[in-house]
C-alpha cells in the first residue's frame, strides 16, 4: 500500500448495528476514508445524525455526522473502491449482486452468498488464501467481470471458534470431532434484538439457523481450495480429512460477546497435551498480521491461565474486540482437548472481519491501491 494513499468506502446498512459498528472501526484507519452511506429509502436524503438511531459507545465520528445517507443502489457508490456491507439478509442478495455486476468490491456480512461456490467465506485470520477464487468468480459472471466481486465472512459464532481451531490444525494436524456450546450475546440478533422479557433471567436454548450455520462454515473455511485437472477451482470442505461437527447454540443475557465451550479430538495419536496447545495457541501468528494488515489484532489468540477467564465483561473488548481469548485449556475425558474461547460478536465477528478482509485484499492486489 502506497504511503498517505487514502481508498474511498461505502457503508450499506450504515444505520444498523454492525453499520454503526464498520462506521466506528474506520472512522480512523489509516487507509480506508467513508466516502458514502447507504440506508433504507426512509432514511435516504437526510445527514446521518438524523437518521440514525446510534447505539454505539463512542459518540457519532464527526465526519459522517453530515454525510447524507443514500440509497443502496450502485449508481450512487460509484466512486468508492471497496462497499461494505452491513444489510440485513432480508435485503442484501439482490443489492450485493447489484454492485458486483456494477464493478464494485464488496465485502459483507450478510449470509447470502456464504454458500455459493465461488464466493469465498473468509475469517480473515484463518483463511485470507480463499481470495484465490475471486477471479474465477469474476469469469463465471455474465457479463464476466473485471473488478466487481464479493467476498463473505463468517457467522459470528462460527468466528470465535474457527480462530483456534485453525491454529491447532496448523500445530498438530487435521481435527476428526469438534463440539461446541455456545453463550451468544443478545446483539447478535441485531437491534431491538430479543424482548426484554424473553432473555432477562433466562437462557433462550434456540437460535435458528445457527447450529446449522456453525457445522456447515467451520468446514468452508478450515478446509482448502482444490483446483481439478479442467482448472475449475472449488472449497473442499475438509474433504481430505473429514471432520465431524455438532453445535447446540444458546442466546443468553449478555450485550456483547459469545462465549463458546469447544471439546476437540486429533487424529494425530497420541494428542497433544494441554500445555502444548496453550503454547501452539499463544505462538499462532496469520498471514493478514505478517502481511501488515492495519486492523489485525497484536495477539490473534490471548491465553488465560486464571480459572475462570475468559469471561465477557471483562475481556471482550481487549485490542479493540479484534482477537480472540482462550481460557481453560484441558484434558477431555471423552475427546481430547477442551477449552472456552470469547470473541466479540460485534467486532472480530462481524464488522472487524470485513475491514481486515479488505486490507488483505489491497495488499494482495485483488483491490488496486
Amino acid at each position: 500500500m502506497e504511503e498517505g494513499r487514502k481508498i474511498n468506502v461505502g457503508i450499506l446498512g450504515a444505520t444498523g448495528t454492525v453499520g454503526q459498528r464498520f462506521i466506528t472501526l474506520l472512522s480512523a484507519h489509516p487507509w480506508f476514508v467513508i466516502h458514502a452511506l447507504g440506508a433504507s429509502p426512509r432514511s435516504a436524503g437526510k445527514p446521518y445524525a438524523s437518521s440514525v438511531n446510534w447505539k454505539q459507545a463512542t459518540p457519532i465520528p464527526s465526519a459522517v455526522r453530515n454525510l447524507v445517507v443514500r440509497e443502496c443502489k450502485a449508481e450512487h457508490f460509484a466512486d468508492c473502491a471497496i462497499i461494505f456491507s452491513g444489510l440485513d439478509a432480508d435485503a442484501a442478495g439482490d443489492i450485493e449482486a447489484a454492485f458486483r455486476a456494477a464493478e464494485l468490491a464488496v465485502f459483507s456480512n450478510a449470509k447470502n452468498y456464504r454458500r455459493d461456490p465461488n464466493v469465498p467465506l473468509i475469517v480473515p485470520l484463518v483463511n485470507p488464501g480463499h481470495l484465490s477464487i475471486i477471479p474465477q468468480q469474476q469469469a463465471l459472471h455474465s457479463p464476466p467481470l473485471s473488478k466487481g466481486f464479493i467476498v463473505t465472512n463468517a457467522n459470528c459464532s462460527t468466528t470465535g471458534i474457527v480462530i483456534p481451531l485453525a491454529a491447532l490444525e496448523k500445530a498438530f494436524g487435521p481435527l476428526e470431532l469438534l463440539l461446541v456450546t455456545t453463550m451468544q450475546a443478545i446483539s447478535g440478533a441485531g437491534y431491538p434484538g430479543v424482548a426484554s422479557l424473553d432473555i432477562m433471567d433466562n437462557i433462550v436454548p434456540h437460535i435458528g439457523g445457527e447450529e446449522e450455520k456453525i457445522e456447515w462454515e467451520t468446514l468452508k473455511i478450515l478446509g482448502g481450495v482444490q483446483e481439478s485437472e479442467e482448472g475449475v477451482k472449488s472449497f473442499d470442505m475438509h474433504a481430505k480429512h473429514p471432520l465431524r461437527v455438532s453445535a447446540a447454540c444458546n442466546r443468553v443475557p449478555v450485550i456483547d460477546g459469545h462465549t463458546e465451550c469447544v471439546s476437540v479430538r486429533f487424529a494425530r495419536r497420541p494428542p497433544p497435551s494441554p500445555q502444548q496447545v496453550r503454547e501452539a495457541l499463544a505462538a499462532f501468528t496469520p498471514d493478514a498480521k505478517a502481511l501488515g494488515c492495519p486492523s489485525a489484532p497484536r495477539h490473534t489468540i490471548t491465553v488465560h491461565e486464571e480459572p475462570d477467564r475468559p469471561q465477557p465483561r471483562l475481556d471482550r473488548y481487549y485490542q479493540d474486540g479484534a482477537g480472540v481469548s482462550v481460557g481453560r485449556v484441558r484434558q477431555c475425558p471423552v475427546l481430547d482437548i477442551k477449552f472456552v474461547v470469547l470473541s466479540n460478536n460485534v467486532s472480530i465477528g462481524a464488522a472487524t472481519s470485513s475491514i481486515i478482509n479488505a486490507e488483505f485484499a489491497v495488499l494482495k492486489g485483488v483491490v488496486p491501491a
